[in-house]
């Protein structure tokens, strides 16, 4: 197999595996400050996101891919909000397990790891392009 075909894939893979990621985390900070309606109701919970190695066998190209988009299992904040509708008798309210802060640095690392693949992308269609002006 081409070897620059095998980067392109290579970073193609990563790129739509960091684009998922940042779609979780962009779902994640704008449901950040929610909470349940009612009285026993939970908020929004906070989704993960795993990745797994994938390996073309008939290329040998290793790639990856997103393998579960999942609930964060943490316990909920508790908030007094007494005049809140999903307040309960003491008047405490669950709000979400998001962190904004934990979401931002995810949103920061998935960017670069985007930025990175992209360069690599391009890298390697420069190259083709350069092999293609010398063969010239």
């Amino acid at each position: 197999m081409d070897p620059l075909k095998s980067i392109l894939q290579i970073s193609a893979s990563g790129m739509l595996a960091q684009g998922e990621r940042l779609k979780v985390v962009s779902e994640n900070v704008a449901n950040a400050s929610s909470s349940g309606m009612a009285p026993g109701d939970e908020p929004y919970r906070r989704k993960t996101i795993t990745f797994e190695e994938l390996l073309d066998r008939d290329t040998g190209v290793s790639t990856v891919a997103v393998s579960s988009i999942d609930r964060d299992g943490s316990d909920f904040s508790l908030r007094y909000e007494p005049s809140h509708p999903a307040a309960d008798d003491q008047g405490f309210i669950k709000v979400s397990n998001v962190s904004p802060i934990l979401e931002m640095a995810n949103m920061r690392e998935a960017a670069r790891s985007y930025e990175a693949n992209m360069n690599m992308f391009e890298s390697a269609r420069k190259m083709r392009s350069q092999i293609i002006d010398l063969l010239k």
